[in-house]
Protein backbone atom coordinates (compact mmCIF):
# COMPACT_ATOMS: atom_id res chain seq x y z
CA UNK A 1 0.00 0.00 0.00
CA UNK A 2 1.14 3.55 -0.73
CA UNK A 3 -0.48 6.22 1.41
CA UNK A 4 -0.36 9.99 1.18
CA UNK A 5 -0.07 12.36 4.08
CA UNK A 6 -1.41 15.85 4.70
CA UNK A 7 0.86 18.79 5.17
CA UNK A 8 1.54 19.19 8.86
CA UNK A 9 -0.31 22.01 10.61
CA UNK A 10 1.24 24.13 13.38
CA UNK A 11 -0.46 22.50 16.33
CA UNK A 12 0.32 19.69 18.71
CA UNK A 13 1.22 16.45 16.89
CA UNK A 14 0.65 13.10 18.60
CA UNK A 15 1.86 9.65 17.58
CA UNK A 16 0.27 9.38 14.16
CA UNK A 17 -0.73 11.16 10.97
CA UNK A 18 -4.00 10.42 9.21
CA UNK A 19 -3.10 8.55 6.03
CA UNK A 20 -5.02 9.81 3.00
CA UNK A 21 -5.05 7.19 0.27
CA UNK A 22 -4.33 7.66 -3.41
CA UNK A 23 -7.47 7.91 -5.51
CA UNK A 24 -9.43 4.67 -5.82
CA UNK A 25 -9.08 4.67 -9.61
CA UNK A 26 -5.29 4.92 -9.39
CA UNK A 27 -5.13 2.14 -6.82
CA UNK A 28 -7.52 -0.30 -8.47
CA UNK A 29 -5.22 -1.21 -11.33
CA UNK A 30 -2.26 -1.66 -8.98
CA UNK A 31 -3.86 -3.87 -6.36
CA UNK A 32 -3.05 -1.27 -3.72
CA UNK A 33 -5.58 -1.05 -0.92
CA UNK A 34 -6.72 2.36 0.26
CA UNK A 35 -6.44 2.84 4.01
CA UNK A 36 -7.54 5.37 6.58
CA UNK A 37 -5.32 3.92 9.28
CA UNK A 38 -2.84 6.18 11.01
CA UNK A 39 0.70 6.04 9.66
CA UNK A 40 3.06 5.60 12.58
CA UNK A 41 6.82 5.70 12.09
CA UNK A 42 7.65 4.20 15.50
CA UNK A 43 10.72 6.36 16.02
CA UNK A 44 9.00 9.55 17.08
CA UNK A 45 9.23 11.10 20.45
CA UNK A 46 6.22 12.32 22.35
CA UNK A 47 4.00 15.33 21.87
CA UNK A 48 5.55 18.41 20.29
CA UNK A 49 4.68 21.88 21.51
CA UNK A 50 3.37 24.59 19.18
CA UNK A 51 6.57 26.57 19.73
CA UNK A 52 8.73 23.61 18.74
CA UNK A 53 6.58 22.96 15.69
CA UNK A 54 6.97 26.58 14.62
CA UNK A 55 10.76 26.20 14.78
CA UNK A 56 10.55 23.06 12.66
CA UNK A 57 8.32 24.75 10.11
CA UNK A 58 10.70 27.69 9.80
CA UNK A 59 13.49 25.23 9.02
CA UNK A 60 11.26 23.48 6.46
CA UNK A 61 10.51 26.82 4.77
CA UNK A 62 14.25 27.46 4.36
CA UNK A 63 14.79 23.93 3.00
CA UNK A 64 11.88 24.21 0.59
CA UNK A 65 13.30 27.43 -0.85
CA UNK A 66 16.53 25.58 -1.55
CA UNK A 67 14.72 22.71 -3.27
CA UNK A 68 12.56 25.01 -5.37
CA UNK A 69 15.61 26.96 -6.52
CA UNK A 70 17.78 23.91 -7.16
CA UNK A 71 16.50 23.06 -10.63
CA UNK A 72 16.54 19.31 -9.85
CA UNK A 73 13.69 16.80 -9.90
CA UNK A 74 14.74 14.60 -6.97
CA UNK A 75 16.70 14.84 -3.75
CA UNK A 76 17.73 12.53 -0.96
CA UNK A 77 16.40 13.94 2.32
CA UNK A 78 17.30 12.81 5.82
CA UNK A 79 16.12 13.89 9.24
CA UNK A 80 17.04 13.37 12.83
CA UNK A 81 14.67 11.28 14.93
CA UNK A 82 15.66 8.26 16.97
CA UNK A 83 18.68 9.15 19.12
CA UNK A 84 21.53 7.13 17.59
CA UNK A 85 24.37 9.12 19.15
CA UNK A 86 25.75 6.00 20.86
CA UNK A 87 26.42 4.70 17.33
CA UNK A 88 27.94 8.03 16.24
CA UNK A 89 24.99 8.75 13.91
CA UNK A 90 23.16 12.10 13.71
CA UNK A 91 20.41 11.05 11.27
CA UNK A 92 18.04 8.09 11.45
CA UNK A 93 15.55 8.29 8.56
CA UNK A 94 15.79 9.02 4.82
CA UNK A 95 13.37 9.35 1.94
CA UNK A 96 13.16 10.72 -1.60
CA UNK A 97 11.85 14.25 -2.12
CA UNK A 98 10.21 14.35 -5.56
CA UNK A 99 9.34 17.53 -7.41
CA UNK A 100 6.59 15.84 -9.44
CA UNK A 101 5.02 13.81 -6.64
CA UNK A 102 1.28 13.32 -7.07
CA UNK A 103 0.94 14.23 -3.39
CA UNK A 104 2.31 17.72 -4.06
CA UNK A 105 5.66 19.22 -5.09
CA UNK A 106 8.59 17.94 -3.04
CA UNK A 107 6.58 15.36 -1.12
CA UNK A 108 8.79 12.66 0.35
CA UNK A 109 8.26 9.03 -0.66
CA UNK A 110 9.56 6.76 2.08
CA UNK A 111 9.17 3.46 3.87
CA UNK A 112 7.47 3.61 7.25
CA UNK A 113 6.64 0.87 9.69
CA UNK A 114 2.92 0.74 10.48
CA UNK A 115 3.02 -0.32 14.10
CA UNK A 116 -0.70 -1.10 14.32
CA UNK A 117 -0.44 -3.40 11.29
CA UNK A 118 3.02 -4.78 12.16
CA UNK A 119 4.29 -4.29 8.63
CA UNK A 120 6.17 -1.86 6.41
CA UNK A 121 4.35 0.49 4.03
CA UNK A 122 5.25 3.18 1.52
CA UNK A 123 4.06 6.65 2.38
CA UNK A 124 4.03 10.00 0.56
CA UNK A 125 4.34 12.93 2.95
CA UNK A 126 4.90 16.66 2.56
CA UNK A 127 8.31 17.97 3.58
CA UNK A 128 6.84 19.58 6.70
CA UNK A 129 5.20 16.34 7.78
CA UNK A 130 8.42 14.44 7.06
CA UNK A 131 10.33 16.59 9.54
CA UNK A 132 7.56 16.93 12.13
CA UNK A 133 7.01 13.18 12.19
CA UNK A 134 10.31 12.90 14.05
CA UNK A 135 8.68 14.46 17.10
CA UNK A 136 10.81 16.55 19.43
CA UNK A 137 14.50 16.44 18.60
CA UNK A 138 17.25 18.67 19.86
CA UNK A 139 18.73 20.08 17.77
CA UNK A 140 16.40 19.88 14.75
CA UNK A 141 18.29 18.51 11.73
CA UNK A 142 17.45 18.11 8.06
CA UNK A 143 19.89 17.18 5.31
CA UNK A 144 19.21 17.52 1.56
CA UNK A 145 21.32 16.03 -1.22
CA UNK A 146 20.22 17.28 -4.64
CA UNK A 147 20.71 14.77 -7.46
CA UNK A 148 22.05 15.70 -10.93
CA UNK A 149 19.59 15.82 -13.83
CA UNK A 150 20.00 12.38 -15.43
CA UNK A 151 20.34 10.36 -12.23
CA UNK A 152 17.68 12.40 -10.46
CA UNK A 153 15.22 11.93 -13.30
CA UNK A 154 15.76 8.16 -13.51
CA UNK A 155 15.43 7.75 -9.75
CA UNK A 156 12.30 9.93 -9.64
CA UNK A 157 10.72 7.92 -12.47
CA UNK A 158 11.45 4.66 -10.66
CA UNK A 159 10.25 5.91 -7.28
CA UNK A 160 7.00 7.25 -8.75
CA UNK A 161 6.29 3.95 -10.53
CA UNK A 162 4.02 2.35 -7.93
CA UNK A 163 4.49 -1.17 -9.28
CA UNK A 164 8.27 -0.89 -9.12
CA UNK A 165 8.34 0.91 -5.78
CA UNK A 166 6.16 -1.76 -4.18
CA UNK A 167 8.14 -4.60 -5.76
CA UNK A 168 11.19 -3.35 -3.83
CA UNK A 169 9.27 -3.17 -0.54
CA UNK A 170 9.50 -5.94 2.04
CA UNK A 171 6.78 -6.46 4.61
CA UNK A 172 9.39 -7.75 7.09
CA UNK A 173 11.02 -4.83 8.87
CA UNK A 174 14.17 -4.63 10.94
CA UNK A 175 15.81 -1.37 11.97
CA UNK A 176 19.17 -3.15 11.73
CA UNK A 177 18.55 -4.94 8.41
CA UNK A 178 21.72 -6.22 6.71
CA UNK A 179 22.34 -4.21 3.56
CA UNK A 180 22.89 -7.26 1.33
CA UNK A 181 20.15 -9.66 2.37
CA UNK A 182 16.45 -9.76 1.58
CA UNK A 183 15.15 -11.23 4.82
CA UNK A 184 14.38 -7.80 6.29
CA UNK A 185 14.41 -4.17 5.23
CA UNK A 186 14.62 -0.82 6.97
CA UNK A 187 13.51 2.58 5.73
CA UNK A 188 16.94 3.58 4.41
CA UNK A 189 17.47 0.22 2.72
CA UNK A 190 14.37 0.77 0.56
CA UNK A 191 15.90 4.06 -0.64
CA UNK A 192 19.23 2.33 -1.32
CA UNK A 193 17.54 -0.40 -3.35
CA UNK A 194 15.60 2.18 -5.36
CA UNK A 195 18.97 3.73 -6.24
CA UNK A 196 20.44 0.33 -7.09
CA UNK A 197 17.61 -0.52 -9.45
CA UNK A 198 17.39 2.94 -11.05
CA UNK A 199 21.14 3.43 -11.55
CA UNK A 200 22.48 -0.11 -11.85
CA UNK A 201 22.35 -2.63 -14.71
CA UNK A 202 18.73 -2.79 -15.85
CA UNK A 203 16.95 -5.99 -14.86
CA UNK A 204 13.84 -7.31 -16.64
CA UNK A 205 11.83 -7.49 -13.41
CA UNK A 206 12.25 -5.40 -10.27
CA UNK A 207 13.26 -7.54 -7.31
CA UNK A 208 15.16 -6.72 -4.15
CA UNK A 209 17.86 -9.23 -5.07
CA UNK A 210 18.39 -7.51 -8.45
CA UNK A 211 18.45 -4.09 -6.78
CA UNK A 212 21.13 -5.27 -4.35
CA UNK A 213 23.19 -6.68 -7.21
CA UNK A 214 22.88 -3.25 -8.82
CA UNK A 215 24.10 -1.60 -5.63
CA UNK A 216 27.12 -3.88 -5.45
CA UNK A 217 27.92 -3.22 -9.11
CA UNK A 218 27.82 0.50 -8.36
CA UNK A 219 30.20 0.10 -5.42
CA UNK A 220 27.73 0.57 -2.56
CA UNK A 221 29.57 -0.42 0.61
CA UNK A 222 28.03 1.13 3.73
CA UNK A 223 30.44 1.84 6.53
CA UNK A 224 29.67 -0.58 9.38
CA UNK A 225 27.67 0.63 12.34
CA UNK A 226 29.85 -0.03 15.38
CA UNK A 227 27.94 -1.58 18.27
CA UNK A 228 29.53 0.07 21.32
CA UNK A 229 29.35 -2.85 23.74
CA UNK A 230 28.37 -6.50 24.14
CA UNK A 231 25.63 -5.34 26.50
CA UNK A 232 24.03 -3.29 23.70
CA UNK A 233 24.32 -6.23 21.29
CA UNK A 234 22.67 -8.54 23.82
CA UNK A 235 19.90 -6.08 24.70
CA UNK A 236 19.05 -5.65 21.01
CA UNK A 237 17.76 -9.24 20.96
CA UNK A 238 14.79 -8.07 23.03
CA UNK A 239 13.86 -5.03 20.91
CA UNK A 240 10.85 -5.98 18.74
CA UNK A 241 11.93 -4.18 15.53
CA UNK A 242 15.62 -5.12 15.67
CA UNK A 243 16.87 -8.43 14.27
CA UNK A 244 20.38 -9.75 13.70
CA UNK A 245 19.82 -13.17 12.13
CA UNK A 246 20.42 -11.81 8.61
CA UNK A 247 23.95 -10.57 9.34
CA UNK A 248 27.14 -12.56 8.64
CA UNK A 249 28.38 -14.30 11.77
CA UNK A 250 31.79 -12.66 11.51
CA UNK A 251 30.17 -9.21 11.54
CA UNK A 252 28.16 -10.12 14.64
CA UNK A 253 31.26 -11.29 16.49
CA UNK A 254 33.10 -8.13 15.46
CA UNK A 255 30.07 -5.98 16.42
CA UNK A 256 30.35 -4.17 13.08
CA UNK A 257 27.01 -4.31 11.26
CA UNK A 258 26.58 -3.22 7.64
CA UNK A 259 23.28 -1.37 7.80
CA UNK A 260 21.92 1.23 5.39
CA UNK A 261 21.89 4.54 7.25
CA UNK A 262 21.35 8.12 6.01
CA UNK A 263 25.12 8.63 6.30
CA UNK A 264 25.75 5.55 4.12
CA UNK A 265 23.31 6.78 1.47
CA UNK A 266 24.88 10.24 1.39
CA UNK A 267 28.39 8.79 1.13
CA UNK A 268 27.26 6.56 -1.77
CA UNK A 269 25.74 9.50 -3.66
CA UNK A 270 28.80 11.66 -2.97
CA UNK A 271 31.17 9.05 -4.40
CA UNK A 272 28.91 8.06 -7.29
CA UNK A 273 27.60 11.44 -8.45
CA UNK A 274 30.15 14.29 -8.49
CA UNK A 275 27.39 16.79 -9.38
CA UNK A 276 25.35 16.05 -6.24
CA UNK A 277 25.20 18.85 -3.69
CA UNK A 278 24.58 18.60 0.04
CA UNK A 279 22.82 21.26 2.11
CA UNK A 280 22.37 20.72 5.83
CA UNK A 281 19.99 22.64 8.09
CA UNK A 282 20.11 22.68 11.87
CA UNK A 283 17.94 24.69 14.25
CA UNK A 284 19.64 25.21 17.59
CA UNK A 285 19.15 28.02 20.05
CA UNK A 286 17.68 31.06 18.28
CA UNK A 287 18.90 30.45 14.77
CA UNK A 288 19.12 28.01 11.86
CA UNK A 289 22.56 27.12 10.58
CA UNK A 290 22.76 26.26 6.86
CA UNK A 291 25.87 24.48 5.63
CA UNK A 292 26.65 23.69 2.00
CA UNK A 293 29.16 20.95 1.38
CA UNK A 294 29.99 17.41 2.44
CA UNK A 295 31.49 18.15 5.84
CA UNK A 296 28.64 17.64 8.35
CA UNK A 297 27.80 20.18 11.00
CA UNK A 298 29.09 19.21 14.45
CA UNK A 299 26.77 17.62 16.99
CA UNK A 300 26.09 21.00 18.62
CA UNK A 301 25.47 22.68 15.22
CA UNK A 302 28.04 25.38 15.87
CA UNK A 303 28.28 27.53 12.72
CA UNK A 304 31.54 27.76 10.83
CA UNK A 305 32.87 30.82 9.00
CA UNK A 306 31.35 29.78 5.66
CA UNK A 307 27.94 28.78 7.05
CA UNK A 308 24.77 30.82 6.65
CA UNK A 309 22.94 31.73 9.86
CA UNK A 310 19.21 32.51 9.72
CA UNK A 311 17.36 33.95 12.73
CA UNK A 312 14.43 32.06 14.20
CA UNK A 313 11.48 34.35 14.79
Amino acid sequence: MIGTGPHARPRSIRRGFAALSLSASALAGLGITASAHAATFCDRGGEVSATEQDRQLQLVAAARRVLEGSGVTAALVSRSGTDLSRFQLLYSHSGLALKDSRNGPWSVRQLYYACDESRARLYDQGLAGFLLSAGKTAPIRLSIVTLPDAEGASLAASALDNRLALALLSSRYSASAYAFATRYQNCNQWVAEMMGFAWGPRAPEPTRAQAQLGLQALGYDPAPVIVPSHAVMFAAQFVPLVHSDDHPVDDLYAMRLKVSTPAALEDFVHRRLPGAQRIEFCAAGRHIVVRRGWTPLPADCQAGEADEVLPLS
